[in-house]
């Protein structure tokens, strides 16, 4: 394949990508809201929904959003009673973060509703399409050197 084909179809990549992320990311962002809740609230009730007490600074790296919007996150769903903070006796510079009963309700009511919209808007996908794409998708993110 000649360079400047490899090229455009890099670039077509690029675009194609995009545009496929953000008709998910739009579809996603409005079921979240449905339920009243913002993209990066849900994205912290997920995470502790689904993988249980967090430490502070862990999640703002799995949930890819910076340590002071965590802290103003976390705040605001402990004032909803969603989440709970409380300090690691061992070393109390350390916090974790679960979910209270309430918060553990909400994701029991909204979660499974809110995972079978992206199982629809992942519809056009049959589940041995979707294990290659998130390999390719893996093995291109591995290649991006930042």
């Amino acid at each position: 394949m000649e360079s400047s084909d490899n090229r455009e179809l890099s670039l077509k990549l690029y675009v194609v990508l995009h545009h496929a992320f953000h008709a998910l990311q739009t579809e996603a962002f409005k079921d979240m809201r449905k339920h009243g809740l913002n993209p990066t609230a849900f994205a912290v009730l997920e995470l502790l929904y689904n993988k249980g007490p967090q430490q502070v600074q862990h999640i703002g790296e799995k949930v890819l959003i910076s340590s002071s919007s965590i802290t103003y996150v976390v705040t605001n769903l402990e004032k909803e009673d969603y989440v709970k903070k409380e300090q690691y006796e061992a070393d109390r510079r350390v916090s974790y973060v679960s979910l209270t009963g309430r918060g553990k309700s909400l994701m029991d009511k909204i979660f499974p509703d809110h995972a079978a919209r992206l199982e629809q808007v992942a519809g056009g996908l049959d589940p041995k399409e979707k294990g290659e794409l998130i390999d390719l998708l893996k093995k291109l993110g591995k290649n991006v050197s930042l």
